[in-house]
């Protein structure tokens, strides 16, 4: 047992510890994360349009619907499709601004909720009704501070249902604005898109994000809707993926013209909220999923403590190489991922990032604990 009191022993053990951690890090980016960086839309043998109906949920909305709703109807799609907006007991002018739209668009259908639904929490039961209100199979989900990337999103995101597809991922971007929170909040969605595209991608899709989402109806309706996480505030879109998505129904869509673009949060304070109620949910995941993320996220928070004290304690060269080929691998798919979602200009600070986020986990971490708020806006 005297290798256990050899200084030599244990600094040999942070090394090989700093190593394992790295080879776990390069596990995930050259197995997962590299296929969104190679990603490139399938070949189709032959081209569908499939009748579409969009789904917006909004309680006191007036001011984005007006800004965001003439982007969705007067998308360039041909084929029959509808948008239907679920007025969920609005108090402002959500009201009478549909009744506006619909003199102009006759494909615009809102849905108003005049009552709360007990014992359901959240955004689920306007998005159940906006769903048993369509008309068509497709429903193409996004949010009321949402609007399209280009007139051709519909067509782009119903593209995705090919080979049997019942679930189509989008990307849900933030307008570039000026300022460090604006590139900080980009980065957290594009460092969480690689994570949950990556995933899909190698068969093991876990979340979509409800700016952007698509599935059948008929999916929604043989899974009983919501109804096994209806006590659970938020969920409609990351669990309620986590719930019905597999490697042999999912595909994602990733071309600029399919992205939607949103508001940023222009305070801390907002986004920080934002955010943490968003983590509330994922202690909810399957257990896998929850593994390979934790298991990441770990590894990852490892990386800087276990490098420093690697190049204290044992030769600094070689932990400083070791750690310059994860950096390198990294660097490289981060680059591709980012020009596929548009990103490109976040790039430059990689290595600002990799620390960040070293910060955010721990920052985030109780709200993996926290019981989940009551309201969904």
């Amino acid at each position: 047992m005297n290798f256990l009191v050899n200084p030599e022993w244990w600094r040999l053990a942070i090394f090989i510890g700093f190593c394992i951690v790295i080879a776990i890090q390069l596990f995930y980016y050259l197995f997962y994360f590299k296929r969104l960086a190679d990603y490139t839309e399938p070949v189709k043998s032959h081209s569908q349009e499939y009748p579409v109906s969009v789904i917006i949920c909004a309680r006191d909305e007036a001011n984005n619907l007006a800004k965001n709703l003439p982007g969705i109807l007067v998308q360039d799609y041909r084929t029959t499709h509808e948008v239907i907006v679920v007025n969920d007991n609005s108090v402002d002018d959500t009201k009478y601004l549909l009744e506006e739209f619909q003199k102009s668009f006759k494909n615009l259908n809102p849905v108003a909720l005049t009552q709360e639904a007990k014992m359901i929490a959240g955004k689920k039961f306007p998005l159940s009704m906006g769903i048993k209100s369509a008309k068509y199979e497709i429903v193409l989900l996004t949010d009321a501070d949402c609007m399209p990337a280009s007139e051709h999103w519909i067509k782009r995101m119903q593209d995705g249902y090919y080979n049997g597809a019942e679930v189509v991922l989008g990307y849900g971007a933030y307008f570039k604005k000026p300022g460090f929170l604006n590139k900080l909040i980009r980065f957290e969605t594009f460092h969480s898109a690689l994570q949950y595209l990556s995933f899909a991608l190698a068969g093991m899709p876990y979340m979509g994000v409800g700016r952007n989402l698509s599935y059948r109806k008929e999916l929604f309706f043989k899974n009983k809707g919501f109804s096994a996480i209806n006590m659970i505030p938020s969920g409609d879109d990351d669990l309620f993926i986590n719930m019905i998505a597999n490697k042999h129904n999912t595909a994602i869509v990733i071309a600029p013209e399919a992205h939607t673009l949103s508001e940023p949060k222009q305070t801390w304070n907002e986004w920080w909220k934002q955010k943490y109620r968003h983590y509330t949910t994922a202690k909810y995941y399957r257990a896998k999923h929850k593994l390979l993320l934790g298991l990441y996220t770990s590894s990852h928070s490892l990386v800087y403590l276990l490098l420093i004290a690697s190049m204290l304690f044992f030769n600094w060269w070689l932990p400083l190489c070791v750690f310059a080929i994860r950096m390198v691998t990294q660097a490289v798919i981060w680059r591709k991922a980012m020009k596929k979602l548009n990103e490109a200009d976040l790039w430059p600070l990689f290595l600002f990032w990799d620390v960040w986020m070293v910060v955010y986990y721990a920052l985030f971490a109780p709200a993996l604990w926290k019981k989940p708020g009551k309201r969904w806006n």
